[in-house]
C-alpha cells in the first residue's frame, strides 16, 4: 500500500509540475538577436518595454548569429520575436528585387511575410541602418574617392574588410560587383564590428559599415556615396510570429510605443555607448527607456 501511495503522490506531483511549467511557458516569450551591438540593444529595448507594459516574462537570446540563423529560428518557433531590417527582409530573405522607397519596401515585406510565413512586421523603430562602405578619411582624400563609382577605379589595388555575411549577400559585395563592376584586390572576412578597427589601423582599405555605427565618426572614417542607390532602405522593426501575437496581442501595443522613437543619430549614440564606452547593452537600453519615460 505504501508503494501505491508513493506512486500516486509521484503522479500527482508530476502533473502539478507539468501544469506549472506549462503556465510559465504560456506567459513567457523569447526574443532573439543577431550578432552585433545594435541588435543586442534592440533585444533589451524590446524586453524592457514588454516586461514593463505587460504581465509577460521575456527570455532573451542575443548574439545568436547572422541573419539566416535568426530568421530560421523565428520561423521554426524557437523565437517569438526579433528585430529585422526592411531591406534585409526584402532582398536577403525573400529574394525580391531591391527598391528605394522606404514605405514601399516596408509594405512589401509586411504583406509577403504575413501571407507566406505567418510573421507580422510591427511599426519601425524609426532609424535606417543602411549598409555603406567607409574608408579612412585621409586615405579617401589622398586617392580622390568620394563615391562608389570613384572607388571602382581604385578597388583593384585595395583590400575590402567585411563580415562573411556581407561578402556572400546579394545585397552585399556580390551585388556591388554586379551593379558597379566593383572588384577589390582581395577581401578579408571579420567578425561583425571588427572591420572598423581594421580599416582604422590600415589592415584593410575599405570596410562594410552600418550607417548608425558610432565608430564611423569616432575613427574618422569617411562614408562613401552610393551614387547608384544600390543599397535599399534598412528600417528596423520588430517581426513577431503570428501565433504569438494572436495569443498575446498586448505585445504589439507595448512594442508600438517604440515606433518612430529612434532616429539614426539616437541609435548611433546608443551603439557608441556600448562599442566605445564599454557600457553594458542591457543597461544602455534600460537607461534610454527610462529617460524617454517609457518605463518606470
Amino acid at each position: 500500500m505504501k508503494k501505491i501511495a508513493i506512486l500516486l503522490i509521484g503522479v500527482v506531483l508530476a502533473f502539478s509540475l507539468t501544469g506549472c511549467f506549462g503556465a510559465s511557458k504560456d506567459d513567457t516569450i523569447v526574443i532573439g538577436g543577431k550578432n552585433f551591438t545594435e541588435q543586442d540593444i534592440l533585444v533589451y529595448l524590446m524586453q524592457g518595454i514588454i516586461e514593463d507594459r505587460t504581465d509577460l516574462k521575456v527570455v532573451t537570446k542575443p548574439f545568436l548569429g547572422g541573419t539566416n540563423i535568426v530568421a530560421q529560428a523565428l520561423e521554426k518557433g524557437d523565437l517569438d520575436l526579433y528585430a529585422e531590417y526592411t531591406g534585409t527582409g526584402l532582398i536577403n530573405i525573400l529574394g525580391q528585387e531591391g527598391m528605394n522607397d522606404p514605405q514601399a519596401v516596408y509594405d512589401k515585406v509586411k504583406k509577403v511575410y504575413q501571407e507566406e510565413k505567418n510573421l507580422v512586421w510591427l511599426e519601425p523603430f524609426g532609424f535606417n541602418n543602411t549598409y555603406t562602405l567607409t574608408m579612412r578619411a585621409d586615405k579617401a582624400e589622398k586617392l580622390g574617392i568620394e563615391t562608389y563609382s570613384d572607388l571602382v577605379k581604385k578597388a583593384p589595388g585595395l583590400v575590402l574588410g567585411a563580415t562573411q555575411e556581407f561578402l556572400e549577400r546579394s545585397d552585399g559585395y556580390k551585388g556591388l560587383q554586379e551593379a558597379y563592376g566593383m572588384k577589390f584586390k582581395d577581401t578579408k572576412g571579420f567578425d561583425p564590428g571588427l572591420t572598423y578597427a581594421a580599416v582604422r589601423d590600415g589592415k584593410v582599405d575599405v570596410n562594410d559599415a552600418f550607417a548608425t555605427d558610432g565608430r564611423i565618426p569616432a575613427f574618422n572614417l569617411k562614408v562613401l556615396k552610393d551614387d547608384k542607390n544600390f543599397f535599399p532602405p534598412y528600417y528596423a522593426a520588430p517581426v513577431i510570429r503570428q501565433d504569438t501575437l494572436k495569443k498575446h496581442p498586448e505585445i504589439a501595443d507595448a512594442l508600438n510605443l517604440l515606433a518612430g522613437r529612434l532616429d539614426d543619430r539616437k541609435m548611433a549614440e546608443l551603439n557608441s555607448q556600448v562599442d566605445l564606452q564599454g557600457k553594458d547593452a542591457q543597461k544602455v537600453a534600460q537607461a534610454w527607456l527610462k529617460a524617454e519615460g517609457l518605463i518606470d
